[in-house]
């Protein structure tokens, strides 16, 4: 599966390693975080709590498959208090999300799954905020988070930094999948 990994780093991420699903850290509690809407998306994205569906589902979902490739992307930031730059980057990280779900959609896995950092972004204002049914579900994402994944601890069991410097700023994906 050294291929996956080179296909991502080739698509753009930093780094990019595989992990037994089974080993990846799920923590329930994620969805209380997302409930406190710091963000700003909870209610407001088809890809959000509480739409997106009961964490102990998404989880049991998550938890079905046999293997997944982490890859991160690091962005480089003005200061610390560079917002713009933050957005650009997790931006980055969604449109790479969306280039490896591309470039896999041909490859023989009995099923998979994708899921990027901090929401969905493919469609700049979500159809949920005009009371219309989604766009474009065959591209419309969740993140590792609203499947209660401790990117922290995925960080570390995948040997990749969670921090990768000052002034910078690292997003997560996963791409899931059953052989």
């Amino acid at each position: 599966m050294g291929d996956l990994k080179q296909t991502i780093i080739g698509l753009g991420a930093y780094k990019a390693a595989r992990i037994a699903v089974k080993d990846i850290p799920f923590d329930r509690s994620f969805r209380t975080l997302c409930e406190s809407n710091a963000c700003g998306n909870y209610g407001k994205s088809y890809m959000c709590p509480p739409d997106a569906g009961d964490i102990d589902l998404l989880i049991a979902k998550a938890r079905s498959y046999e293997y997944a490739v982490v890859y991160q992307t690091v962005g480089i930031l003005e200061d610390s208090y560079d917002f713009e730059g933050m957005m650009e980057a997790g931006q980055r990280l969604n449109d790479l999300a969306q280039a490896v779900s591309a470039a896999f959609s041909a490859l023989p896995f009995s099923k998979t799954m994708n899921l990027g950092s901090g929401g969905c972004r493919v469609c700049e204002v979500c159809a949920k905020r005009e009371d219309a049914p989604c766009r474009f579900p065959d591209k419309a994402m969740s993140s590792l988070e609203t499947y209660g994944v401790n990117v922290s601890e995925l960080a570390v069991l995948s040997d990749m930094q969670y921090i990768n410097g000052q002034n910078t700023v690292t997003y997560f994906g996963a791409f899931f999948y059953n052989e």
